[in-house]
């Protein structure tokens, strides 16, 4: 009996046909198969985020461990957000010929041996190749995730199924600091990694026995498509390094920096130009380029940019003052609240004609949260921090579908440009979120030089409350210190450890007030655009109208 091609099309009835060429088809499935969709979907979807967010939630720990400088450590993150930013290019295309399976199964393999193997050598070079490895299996799962959420809706709720699978693995962020501190206490590094082989293991089990339902596939990749993955994905890996490290080893301090930016955009420009003068892009420049995709894209990364305050701000504030995860606990909670009640409010109000609207709802509480931590004292702790966290997790899950949607209907109009987005959606969020690092990290080491400096010169004993403030500690240590001289010294250092911290939250509040200009400048650019639709739409209404 002749085997059917793989490629030839099936014959779908209506409710099955699937959405995209390449995604599964949808049929009807029981309550109890649909209830495993749904839960497998989540776990894919916590498996591709997770492993990166307790690496990033421990990095001064695994620094330790690892016997590496900050500069080195820091590469860790990096090299994961460069390998998962470029797989996409071909990760669509894959699964139109392939399927996404098979992709998947593939890489979840290479991923279980690599971090496997890495639990039997102590060095940084293994545990980059895994967050490499595991950058690349986190791009293929997200889409899995959403996939299996789909199966677990019926039709009349696939917003809701697509909403759940685009946001779910953000809770992977304030999950990482909940429990991963225990983790390390197994047996150091190695507590993290077997965790993160065993969700591997987990998560692979649960796709082989749970499959998606089968879907057309077609021959869809050219050769040319592969010149254009040389170009760009050294060239972005280039960028994700240089706005990775480059706050680090300092912008204009570190050759290698100007080096990498200037390989990176002659690679970027290649590529683009390249895949312009194609019959059959991979990238088609001419919808990226559009004025509603483009702002589509820049509202996405100037959100991204300002929600990086979540990390590089509050807990970049919390951690330079010696708090651990174990003490942030509440903190992650609240987190992870806010992340969970926005999927849940996106989930209910999401509508395909009103889609900007909860984006502006996102930034006026990212707005608020800003506002409320910029009144930030040296005294501050998780508590007192725990509900503006709270917004600016709600509004990080609350924005992300309709913006993801916003863009859907280019592609569902021409499914060529389902790679494009796919690029662009990946880039805004990736690039976006080491662009705000880069950015607010940047910003606070300018304004901390800056407060010091003004403090510096009002650090003089001709000051009565400087000469105050010297005795109080000079007499805190005349119990501890025998020789006043050596007592003295030991109060001028505290006096300048105390300036130091102080000049750091001043840095802390400024960099909050500069995250929350950005979200007002998108926000008032939103509501402009969004009225002068509205004009437009009531002007052509009248106008049509009035020629009746």
């Amino acid at each position: 009996m002749p085997q059917r091609d793989p490629y030839s099309p099936r014959e779908w009835q209506p409710h099955e046909k699937p959405m995209l060429l390449g995604s599964p088809s949808t049929p009807v499935h029981s309550t109890p198969k649909r209830i495993a969709y749904g839960v497998v979907g989540l776990l894919v979807c916590l498996t591709g985020a997770l492993g990166n967010a307790m690496v990033a939630a421990n990095l001064q720990n695994l620094q330790g461990t690892f016997a590496a400088w900050s500069t080195e450590i820091a590469w860790l993150p990096a090299v994961y957000v460069m390998t998962n930013v470029s797989i996409n290019l071909l990760l669509v295309k894959f699964r139109q010929q392939f399927g996404l399976r098979a992709f998947t199964e593939g890489f979840l393999v290479l991923y279980v041996l690599v971090t496997f193997f890495h639990l039997f050598v102590n060095d940084l070079s293994s545990a980059l190749m895994v967050r490499a490895a595991h950058g690349m299996v986190a791009a293929a799962l997200s889409s899995l995730g959403i996939y299996y959420q789909i199966q677990a809706w019926p039709a009349k709720h696939r917003l809701k199924a697509l909403t759940i699978g685009i946001t779910g693995s953000s809770l992977a962020i304030p999950i990482a600091r909940l429990f991963s501190t225990e983790l390390l206490q197994l047996d150091e590094w190695r507590g993290l990694y077997l965790f993160e082989l065993g969700l591997a293991l987990i998560s692979l089990g649960c796709v082989i026995a749970l499959k998606l339902p089968p879907g057309d596939r077609r021959k869809v990749f050219e050769k040319k498509d592969f010149i254009t993955f040389i170009l760009l994905a050294p060239g972005m890996a280039l960028l994700c390094a240089v706005l990775s490290l480059g706050r680090l080893d300092w912008w204009f301090e570190a050759p290698w920096i100007g080096w990498s930016l200037a390989a990176s955009l002659v690679l970027i420009i290649s590529a683009i130009v390249f895949e312009h003068n194609r019959s059959n892009p991979l990238l088609n420049t001419r919808w990226l380029s559009s004025g509603s995709i483009l702002r589509l894209g820049l509202i996405m990364l100037l959100i991204r940019i300002v929600l990086a305050e979540q990390n590089t701000g509050v807990i970049g504030w919390l951690t330079f003052v010696g708090l651990q995860n174990e003490q942030m606990t509440h903190l992650a909670w609240s987190i992870f609240a806010g992340i969970a009640c926005g999927i849940v409010a996106s989930c209910l109000t999401i509508k395909p004609t009103r889609l900007g609207w909860p984006i502006v709802t996102s930034l006026v509480l990212m707005i608020i949260a800003s506002l409320l931590d910029s009144q930030s004292s040296s005294i501050t702790r998780p508590d007192q921090l725990m509900l503006s966290q709270f917004l600016l997790g709600f509004g990080s899950a609350f924005f992300l579908a309709p913006a993801m949607l916003a863009g859907i209907g280019g592609v569902i109009a021409d499914p060529r440009n389902l790679v494009s987005f796919s690029v662009l959606f990946g880039m805004s969020q990736n690039i976006g979120g080491l662009l705000g690092s880069a950015i607010l990290g940047t910003f606070q080491t300018w304004r901390e030089k800056y407060h010091s400096g003004l403090l510096a010169d009002q650090l003089t004993t001709l000051n009565p409350l400087v000469s105050e403030r010297l005795q109080t500690y000079s007499q805190l240590y005349q119990s501890l210190i025998g020789d006043s001289a050596l007592a003295s010294a030991q109060s001028v250092i505290q006096l300048q450890t105390a300036s130091t911290l102080e000049a750091n939250i001043l840095a802390y509040n400024d960099t909050y007030l500069l995250t929350a200009g950005i979200a007002t400048a998108t926000l008032v650019w939103i509501l402009w655009r969004l009225l002068r639709l509205r004009i437009t739409a009531h002007l052509a209404l009248k106008r049509a109208t009035g020629s009746k």
